[in-house]
């Protein structure tokens, strides 16, 4: 890869919370920083290491302990239990890291951080670094947590509307799921809104958002907190192509059936194709899994479904084989090329913040399936405010009926709303490429925490 920067004297290390969702991004803002000459370290748990395929990446790995070597978080208690274990045991082992790496002949002088992981920029101030919080969220959810965390938006939510500064008016159901839904995952909103508690000690807060697409959000947070915009954080040769050899993220959990899926996309005309992935965590309940493959089936278009192995056994019997002629179903594939292609037409997703922003970069219009956490925010700002894709109706038991599965997908793929969704997805594919080409919004930032790095 090429360096823009030939003598720098910058190292640093890249925290993310050990997930492939949240590894990912943290990855691809590496490269922007080894490309201009920083020295990038990425620092992941010992057990998510051993599973990495680290796929012709030259950042280098090391690892510290999350407290559970053998299995992460299915060997503690509860998720309450692994992230106290996690800050004592990570705390510790991150502290002998740095004092490894200050021995050596390039001693580290930042650290860009999860603030799933707040305790990490404790460490780095302990050590005089520099300290970067990198949320992999969108800022419209971030801007709902941190008020949580300030005591100005009250759980249990009370009122029909929610108003925050530089948000549009929501309804309860958008909001996250761990607002919505109070007490549904102990811990996990414990976790969220404790992104905040120390972050006026960061030097720096950078998102994986685009400025233009959350400006109002941005432009509001800013005024507290030293906030930029560095995304959208993906691979260079799918937006402004300054990277040469940044075709994938790198560092995969999950191997993907790539000749497979392309080769069958090739055979397939432009535009025709409804690709549905729910990302490598999300489990439909087995009705809703069946419902969807009928609305699939019924709406009588091409379709790519991720069907991870544990969930197989959910689809209607013969499913595969009665609709081997318009469908193809595999474990895993390559999201990116994928969406890249131009016979992909729609994206039916659970709006995780990764997907959202992988499916606007290519312009691919979106059917939202939000399932918890941040997808129903994302998916409220994919149909009403981007106004990109639909979010499909559920019933009130909160499935999605296969009539309405089919009417969404007819709407986008022929329907009169559809030409619009697929102008506006233009516009948003335009604005990702410029917001990290040369000049752009997250461009200008990237620069301009580089060239602190080197100052400091």
């Amino acid at each position: 890869m090429a360096k823009e920067t030939s003598a720098c004297k910058a190292h640093c290390l890249i925290l993310p919370y050990p997930t492939q969702g949240h590894i990912n991004p943290m990855v691809e803002f590496s490269k922007r920083l080894e490309h201009r000459g920083v020295k990038v370290t990425l620092v992941t748990t010992n057990f998510v290491y051993k599973d990495i395929q680290k796929e012709g990446s030259s950042i280098a790995i090391e690892t510290i302990s999350d407290g559970y070597d053998q299995g992460r978080i299915s060997r503690a208690d509860n998720f309450h239990v692994y992230l106290e274990r996690f800050l004592q045991v990570g705390s510790q082992t991150l502290t002998e890291l740095l004092e490894k790496l200050s021995r050596s002949d390039f001693p580290p002088n930042c650290i860009v951080y999860d603030p799933f992981l707040p305790w990490a920029l404790d460490v780095a101030k302990k050590f005089g670094l520099l300290g970067a919080a990198l949320f992999t969220q969108s800022w419209a959810v971030d801007v709902i947590y941190y008020h949580v965390h300030k005591g100005e938006l009250k759980l249990p939510l009370s009122e029909s509307e929610v108003l925050l500064p530089g948000l549009p008016p929501l309804e309860p159901q958008d909001l996250p799921s761990f607002l919505y839904i109070l007490g549904s995952y102990p811990g996990s909103l414990e976790m969220l809104t404790g992104q905040f508690f120390n972050i006026e000690k960061a030097d720096w807060v950078l998102c994986n958002t685009i400025y233009e697409l959350e400006q109002e959000a941005v432009d509001w947070m800013s005024k507290i907190m030293p906030l930029r915009t560095v995304g959208p954080t993906i691979p260079s040769m799918f937006l402004d192509k300054r990277l040469e050899d940044d075709k994938d993220y790198g560092f995969s959990v999950f191997k993907p059936n790539t000749d497979a899926c392309l080769k069958w996309l090739n055979d397939r005309p432009k535009g025709s194709v409804v690709y549905v992935s729910f990302g490598s965590l999300v489990a439909l309940e087995v009705e809703e899994m069946q419902e969807l493959a009928w609305g699939l089936r019924m709406s009588n278009s091409y379709f790519l479904w991720v069907v991870r192995a544990t969930e197989e056994a959910k689809l209607p019997k013969n499913f595969v084989e009665e609709t081997s002629e318009k469908g193809l179903m595999v474990h895993w594939c390559p999201q990116l090329e994928v969406l890249a292609h131009e016979a992909v037409g729609c994206f039916v997703t659970h709006c995780g913040w990764n997907s959202t922003l992988e499916a606007l970069s290519f312009g691919v219009p979106m059917l939202a399936m939000p399932q918890w956490t941040d997808q129903s925010t994302n998916a409220k700002f994919i149909m009403d405010i981007w106004k990109m894709g639909l979010k499909v109706p559920v019933d009130d038991k909160g499935i999605v009926r296969r009539e309405a599965a089919e009417h969404c997908i007819r709407e986008i793929m022929e329907g009169e709303r559809g030409k619009e969704i697929k102008e506006n997805a233009f516009k948003w594919k335009k604005l990702a490429k410029e917001a990290v080409d040369k000049g752009g919004s997250s461009d200008k930032n990237i620069e301009e925490f580089v060239a602190e790095l080197v100052r400091s």
